[in-house]
Formats: structure tokens, sequence, C-alpha cells
């Protein structure tokens, strides 16, 4: 992701500003998505994540999608709800 998006980009929910999710947190992410699927807002995410945005205190996770961070307040999930990515 381009670092000066990334500079600019905020949780809708929090304000808080985003992040890369951290490499063995995307892989804990991962490996939920591809055993039980996971739910982001509407969205059934069943294939492994490229890259996924958390906000600074780690509890909220967006989705990227093709290089595009998928920031609707209801399509964002709680790090809490996922096995192994509790902040």
């Amino acid at each position: 992701m381009d670092k000066k998006l990334l500079d600019i980009l905020a949780c809708p929910v929090t304000r808080q500003p985003l992040a890369l999710l951290d490499g063995e947190r995307l892989k804990a992410l991962n490996a939920v998505i591809t055993t039980d699927g996971v739910r982001f807002g509407e969205h059934e995410q069943t294939e492994a994540l490229r890259e996924a945005l958390v906000t600074r205190d780690g509890k909220r996770i967006y989705r990227i999608d093709d290089g595009i961070p998928v920031l609707l307040p209801e399509d964002g999930v709680e790090a809490a709800s996922i096995s192994g990515l509790a902040a």
C-alpha cells in the first residue's frame, strides 16, 4: 500500500490512524479466514488476505481488496472477535 495514502487514512468509527496489520497477526487472521471464514460486515471473507489495516489500538481491522482499503464502518471487524488477534 502506498505510504502517502496510509499516512492519511483513519478509522471511520474511532478516527484513529490506521497501519498495516503486521505479519504475525495477518497470518493469524488468514488462518481463521481459511478455516472458518470471517465476516467483514456483510462480506464473508473466505480467501486469505494479502494486506489488512488495523487501528492504532489494535482493536479494529479492515480488509484491503486489490490494493483498495475497505473503510466502511460496517465492514470493520473487532479484533477481539477473532481468535489470536486480540490487542
